[in-house]
């Protein structure tokens, strides 16, 4: 089979097409024949080795951590998926493996891709997915009528954490530039501002708030000011940088680590299906482009959430 990987950590010339060996799924694995799999900024962070350390992976590595496909062989001892099954699952991050045509899965990373969409672009939900919904509720713990500003909304990160919020009956108040503001509002956003000139105070955005969800990175000077837009009693949750905390008045902050899950995936692709949360795919890129993708994710030229189809 075709895979993308690289043998030796470095820029994005490290990606070679190549061919080989099927893997065969050994007890609790599912093979699947991969229909797509998308980029992430952590795929950058690995190939580059700034994860090294403290996530060790064995080379030759195959990058993709988002999957979508059909299951195409079971090991032993899995329950639920069946042969033919169009399915979507975060990647173990040691391992990745979505660049090629066929990956193994843990079964229990497995849920059933969205029935609404088409199979490539539901590849665009699994990391960025549970990567919402675990700062939504695990870290900022969002709650019906809290208020909650995300910065960053029009990521896509932060884009679903609009949804999720929205959907738990929050107030939100989604920060970004004026090209995302038409969909944040589609999205159900209260309110909906240019990025913030963090010197105004949150009064200037109608803070401060409940929650505040970080999805942008800025300087360490920058992130202790966002501690002043999170009222007392609150939290500041994100995935960009440690926001310092305020004991005095009670304001609690937490980073995220994303983990596979996959009910908490299968809930998410229940929303999608119902209409709840809407996927912002902004590209179509195949896999022998995957370099180029690299490439143009490090030079900033990416214009969003892009989906890597099988090679």
């Amino acid at each position: 089979m075709k895979a993308i990987r690289f043998h030796e950590f470095g820029s994005s010339e490290v990606l070679r097409h190549e061919d080989v060996e099927r893997p065969v799924p050994g007890a609790g694995q599912v093979l699947v024949r991969v229909a797509a799999t998308s980029f992430n900024p952590v795929d950058d962070h690995i190939r580059a080795g700034a994860l090294a350390d403290m996530l060790p992976i064995t080379l030759p590595y195959v990058p993709g951590i988002d999957l979508a496909g059909t299951v195409a062989e079971l090991g032993a001892d899995v329950r639920g998926p069946k042969v033919g099954d169009p399915v979507v699952a975060m990647l173990p991050l040691d391992s990745g493996g979505g660049a090629a045509e066929y990956v193994l899965a843990p079964a229990e990373s497995l849920a059933p891709a969205p029935r609404t969409i088409e199979l490539v672009d539901a590849a665009a939900l699994p990391l960025t997915g549970l990567a919402a919904w675990q700062t939504a509720f695990e870290l900022a713990e969002l709650k019906p009528g809290q208020s909650v500003l995300v910065n960053g909304a029009g990521g896509a990160v932060g884009g679903l954490v609009v949804q999720l919020a929205v959907d738990a009956g929050a107030h939100v108040t989604a920060v970004d530039t004026p090209r995302h503001a038409d969909r944040l509002r589609g999205y159900g956003a209260h309110r909906v501002v240019d990025p913030l000139d963090l010197a105004a105070g949150p009064a200037a955005v109608g803070g401060p708030f409940d929650a505040v969800i970080n999805h942008v990175r800025v300087s360490p000077e920058e992130l202790a000011q966002l501690t002043n837009y999170v009222a007392d009693g609150g939290i500041a949750a994100g995935t960009a940088g440690p926001i310092p905390d305020d004991p005095a008045r009670g304001v609690r902050t937490a980073s995220l680590w994303v983990r596979s899950d996959g009910a908490q995936l299968a809930e998410l692709v229940a929303k999608v299906d119902a209409g709840k949360l809407r996927l912002h795919v902004a590209a179509h890129r195949p896999a022998t482009e995957l370099a180029a993708v690299h490439e143009d994710a490090g030079a900033g030229r990416l214009p969003g959430k892009t989906v890597v189809l099988a090679p």
